[in-house]
């Protein structure tokens, strides 16, 4: 094994999983730590996906060390801790202690902190994460209902969360090549900095700062970092065109995210297909909706897909939070769609779209996969993966900030 990551999510380890296929490399995606023997292949990386963006900073931590142990002991070369291009997190972490924890358990001197995403508009430039135009604080991010980003400088940010000092690699640096960033690096460490931010504005610089990075044993950022790691290992992109899954069945997407993107992606469609809107606050009163929805998806016929959501705007969210508190909102509509995800599948719906990672998570759990295949992208980050046990099905664990309006719809012209 030449990269072992862990992600904080499950949209987040799929991103990065495509990011290193069409970087060459066999990748094997596995939810949670296995605790029984688990074939992976002659897989060249491997991604653990967790649910521990939101749970609380110890938790996150000890999942995070049970991954790396798991990683380390079938020989992974280096480490990579995957996390959101938007550096979802609260002050309180969970980034920077997962970040520590790492460190420390691999004994590195420095790590690299990166979540640059070009493709998806997420760059850093003098230390500041950028979404498109706008710094993240500025952004949609600033209200998001689980982790709002009212900062946008990276080294303040994960200095906040660390207990250790952080330093930036400036872009004038990382454009200079790969000898400058490593001289960079190097002076950073000598002034006793543990971390190391790295402007990014362009895959070209992602390319730099991985060929930098070849020594390295902790990695931390998004999966644009990726791009410059396979050739490291000796990898080359692949020519060869996308695997599609193979998989018959109806088609559903379920969105829990309530994020700019997916609820311009809901608009989309919501006046072509049939959908269900669902209601946290109802679900809080009862009864539970899930056999009345259950019951209009057989129903409804089957020459279209199906939306079903629970996405709402900023205002409505923030009203529903202050009322039944932002755990108890979220937990209730991933607990439905985690249901509905059964029903659906034992339904024939075989073909998912599922959109926002804290849902993601909840859809996997109840499934009960302990891995898939990445397939071919949808759009940048966001690829069909294929279950390599139990009934066969194509899911799409889609970043709630991932995709173009029209993604839901282009989702499944692919399998056609």
């Amino acid at each position: 094994m030449c990269i072992g990551a862990i992600a904080d999510d499950y949209t987040g380890a799929t991103d990065l999983a495509v990011t290193l296929v069409k970087g060459g490399m066999r990748v094997a995606q596995l939810f949670g730590v296995p605790e029984s023997p688990i074939d992976i292949g002659a897989a060249d990386a491997v991604v653990i996906a967790l649910k521990s963006r939101t749970i609380a900073p110890p938790d996150a931590v000890a999942q995070s060390l049970a991954a790396l142990d798991w990683l380390r002991a079938r020989g992974a070369h280096q480490v990579m801790f995957k996390y959101c291009s938007t550096f979802d997190s609260t002050e309180r972490g969970n980034i920077g202690p997962v970040a520590d924890a790492l460190l420390e358990a691999l004994q590195a001197p420095l790590a690299l902190v990166c979540p640059a995403f070009p493709v998806n508009r997420r760059t850093v430039y003098m230390g500041h994460l950028f979404v498109g135009e706008q710094l993240l604080s500025e952004s949609p991010m600033r209200d998001h209902p689980l982790t709002p980003m009212r900062d946008s400088n990276l080294v303040s940010l994960m200095a906040a969360q660390s207990r250790h000092t952080v330093g930036l690699v400036p872009h004038p640096v990382v454009a200079r090549g790969a000898d400058e960033v490593r001289s960079a690096i190097g002076k950073l460490q000598t002034d006793g900095r543990r971390y190391a931010v790295l402007d990014a504005i362009d895959d070209h610089d992602l390319r730099t700062i991985g060929q930098a990075a070849a020594d390295h044993a902790l990695i931390t950022g998004g999966s644009g970092i990726a791009l410059g790691l396979p050739a490291n290992f000796g990898f080359t992109a692949s020519d060869a065109p996308p695997v599609r899954p193979e998989v018959q069945g109806r088609s559903v997407v379920l969105a829990g995210s309530c994020s700019t993107a997916t609820r311009a992606q809901i608009d989309h469609v919501r006046d072509i297909w049939p959908n269900w809107k669902i209601d946290a606050e109802a679900l809080a009163e009862g009864p539970d909706p899930c056999a009345d929805i259950l019951a209009w998806a057989r129903e409804t016929p089957a020459g279209s897909p199906l939306l079903i959501h629970a996405s709402d705007d900023p205002a409505t969210v923030a009203r529903v939070q202050a009322r039944l508190g932002a755990d108890r909102a979220g937990a209730l509509v991933e607990q439905t769609m985690a249901r509905l995800a059964t029903g659906l599948r034992a339904a024939g719906f075989s073909r998912m779209v599922v959109a926002g990672g804290e849902t993601s998570g909840a859809v996997v759990g109840a499934l009960d996969l302990p891995a898939l295949e990445i397939c071919g992208e949808i759009d940048p980050g966001v690829p069909w993966t294929r279950t390599l046990s139990g009934p066969p099905m194509a899911l799409a664990l889609k970043s709630g900030n991932f995709g173009g309006v029209d993604f839901f719809d282009k989702a499944f012209k692919v399998l056609a």
